[in-house]
């Protein structure tokens, strides 16, 4: 009886203990990484040199290609972003794991908003004065991985390496996806979907250690 309430309640946390360091230092790292890109393209409004040598390998893309990109695109615009974070907070609630439904939509919520936010203290801009750094796209479809797979990590009981791995990848996925998407049709630089790539790494575990513990103190 007593082994069960002790899973029961692992399963209900949302920032287990066996991916905490690792993805600790991965999201200290990336803190780090958007840190230095936004003091290196502050004000900027060209391409950098790995933007433009990244730009001949992945730009210029035609159909199909530009419809799977856009499509991508879609899950980033508002309506394509509540219909999926929407869809994942009900399947939530129907597992009866509110907690999860909380990281879905703060976590996801507030890796946005720091994307946002981002924007106007670099002042990176692309097409004129449209502001470029972080890609808030690709923070939000990468936001939302890491959460996904954050939770499975946690309900599956993956170890301290499977269990990082797994949601390392999931965001590298989720990631290069919303980042090539973004690049190829000329919505941002390289370097922007980087950024929102780390902003995102660096907001959700803070988000889900910040979840646990407002919950759990309030039992």
């Amino acid at each position: 009886m007593r082994r069960g309430r002790v899973k029961g309640a692992s399963a209900a946390v949302v920032w287990p203990s066996a991916v905490r360091v690792g993805l600790g230092g991965i999201a200290g790292l990336a803190a780090v990484v958007v840190a230095a890109l936004g003091v290196l393209y502050a004000g900027d409004g060209q391409p950098g040199v790995v933007d433009a040598r990244v730009w001949t390998v992945v730009g210029g893309v035609a159909s199909p290609w530009r419809d799977v990109a856009l499509g991508l695109d879609f899950l980033g615009e508002p309506v394509g972003a509540a219909a999926l974070v929407l869809a994942a907070v009900i399947g939530c609630l129907l597992l009866r794991w509110p907690r999860a439904a909380v990281l879905l939509g703060v976590g996801v919520g507030v890796a946005v908003g720091v994307a946002r936010l981002l924007k106007f203290l670099v002042g990176r801009t692309i097409h004129g004065d449209n502001l470029s750094f972080p890609s808030g796209h690709t923070a939000f479809l990468t936001a939302f991985a890491v959460v996904v797979a954050l939770l499975l990590a946690g309900r599956l009981g993956l170890g301290r390496t499977v269990g990082v791995l797994f949601v390392f990848t999931a965001a590298l996925v989720a990631g290069t996806a919303m980042g090539w998407a973004q690049v190829v049709l000329g919505a941002h630089y390289p370097t922007d979907a980087l950024g929102g790539w780390c902003t995102a790494l660096a907001v959700v575990p803070a988000v889900a250690w910040g979840v646990d513990r407002v919950v759990d103190s309030g039992r």
